[in-house]
């Protein structure tokens, strides 16, 4: 069984080789090497997940909601970058350290705006005045009607597991 850090360094190993400052391609690449280097990431990406359903969670939190035009976000979030709906997420950074990557396994499969399904991946980068303690909170994205998808999930308990670190801020995607 490989353990969620074992997973995680796979992956960021994997991904690492291109995310550095790459030399112009010397000539054409061949199909071939494009789809296996596809093929390798998305085995990566499922190792990881499915390590991630796994392993112990290293939190239990109590979930609220969130977002753009309500009492909670109001510009940028705690690290001054702009919150991304259904990643970002307010913690308290005593429990749960900001810059922390997290996978919570019940927002898996939640609909997106955009026609997707969440792969269960957030952002702590955010903190807030209610968020004491084991809480977490979900930023869905701008008014009300943002936090639909989301909603059962409001006041549970959710399964967290530490899916690594992040630098900058959070991704769009």
């Amino acid at each position: 069984m490989l353990t969620v850090a074992a997973a995680v360094a796979a992956l960021m190993m994997l991904f690492a080789d291109t995310a550095q400052a790459e030399p112009a391609p010397q000539g054409p690449v061949a199909y071939s090497d494009i789809i296996a280097e596809e093929h390798a990431r998305a085995e990566a990406q499922a190792l990881l997940e499915a390590s991630l359903h796994e392993a112990e969670p290293d939190w239990r939190l109590s979930a609220r909601l969130y977002h753009a035009g309500g009492g909670g976000a109001t510009g940028l979030d705690s690290l001054g970058c702009q919150p991304i709906a259904m990643r970002t997420v307010a913690v308290d950074p005593r429990v749960v350290p900001r810059r922390t990557r997290l996978f919570i396994r019940e927002t898996v499969g939640l609909p997106l705006g955009d026609g997707r399904t969440h792969d269960g991946f957030w952002y702590a980068s955010d903190t807030g005045g209610a968020i004491k303690g084991a809480k977490i909170d979900l930023y869905t994205g701008h008014g009300r009607g943002s936090m639909a998808p989301v909603m059962p999930l409001n006041m549970s308990t959710l399964t967290v597991v530490d899916a690594g670190s992040f630098d900058g801020c959070p991704p769009a995607e």
